[in-house]
C-alpha cells in the first residue's frame, strides 16, 4: 500500500479482454492468415495448436524479426484486440481500485503486451484514461521487447522517474512475474483461478490474491 507507482498488466488484472471475442478463434484465424500466404511450414504443429495469438505473433517474430510480414500480422492481431475491447468483461473491483488509488495521489502506469490503441481504447470506454494517462505502455514493433523482457516496466518507471523498489507490479502471467523480477519491482499476483496461481507459484510468485477486493479494502482503510 506504500507503492508511490502502480504498474498493471491489463488483459486479467484490470479486464478479460477476449471474454466475448475469442482469443482462440483469433489465434486460429492468424495461423490460417498465414497458411492462405503459402506459410504452413513457418510454425511447428506446437505453435500451431497452441490457441494464444501471442504465440503466434512471437513465432514469427523470432524468424523474421523486424519483416513486413511480422508488421502485417501484428497489426491484424491489433486490430483483433480493438474489435474485442467492446465486449471484454471488467475485472471485480478494478475499476473503484484503480479510481481510489489514483485519488489517493498513486500515480498508476500500464504495463503490457497488447496494443497500447487497444488498451485506451478500453480505458476510454470506462472513463477510466485520466488515471493512466499519459502512462501507458504496450506492445511495440519491437516484438523481442514484450514480457517477460521488463523493457515496458522499465520504460513507465523511467518516465515516471521512480525507482523500482518504490512502485508495485499487479499481474496475473508468469511473464509479468519474471518482467517485474528483472525489472526490481515488488509483484502482486492476480489469479482469477487455481490455475493461474499454480503457474504464479511455481514461477516464485510470494504474494497472490485470487480477488481484487481485499486490495481495495486495504488502501481505504489507509487513505
Amino acid at each position: 500500500m506504500n507503492a508511490r507507482v502502480v504498474l498493471w498488466d491489463f488483459d486479467g488484472p484490470i479486464c478479460r479482454l477476449f471474454a466475448g471475442h475469442s482469443a482462440e478463434r483469433v489465434a486460429v484465424e492468424l495461423v490460417e492468415w498465414l497458411e492462405g500466404r503459402g506459410l504452413h511450414g513457418l510454425l511447428t504443429d506446437t505453435e500451431r495448436q497452441s490457441l494464444d495469438p501471442q504465440v503466434v505473433l512471437r513465432a514469427v517474430d523470432l524468424r523474421h524479426p523486424g519483416s513486413d510480414l511480422v508488421a502485417e500480422l501484428e497489426e491484424r492481431l491489433t486490430q483483433e484486440e480493438l474489435r474485442a475491447t467492446p465486449t471484454a468483461m471488467p475485472t471485480p473491483y478494478a475499476d473503484p481500485l484503480i479510481r481510489t488509488w489514483a485519488a489517493v495521489g498513486t500515480r498508476l502506469a500500464i504495463a503490457t503486451n497488447n496494443s497500447p490503441r487497444g488498451v485506451r481504447k478500453y480505458l476510454t470506454g470506462r472513463d477510466l484514461v485520466p488515471c493512466f494517462a499519459p502512462h501507458i505502455y504496450g506492445r511495440t514493433p519491437t516484438l523481442s521487447r514484450l514480457k517477460p523482457d521488463p523493457h515496458c516496466l522499465t520504460r513507465a518507471l523511467s518516465a515516471m522517474g521512480s525507482a523500482p523498489s518504490a512502485a508495485l507490479m499487479i499481474g496475473d502471467t508468469p511473464s509479468d512475474l519474471l518482467a517485474a523480477r528483472a525489472a526490481g519491482v515488488p509483484f502482486l499476483g492476480y489469479a482469477r483461478n487455481e490455475r493461474k496461481a499454480k503457474l504464479l507459484r511455481d514461477e516464485g510468485a510470494e504474494t497472490i490474491v485470487n480477488s481484487l477486493q481485499p486490495v481495495l479494502e486495504l488502501l481505504r482503510s489507509h487513505a
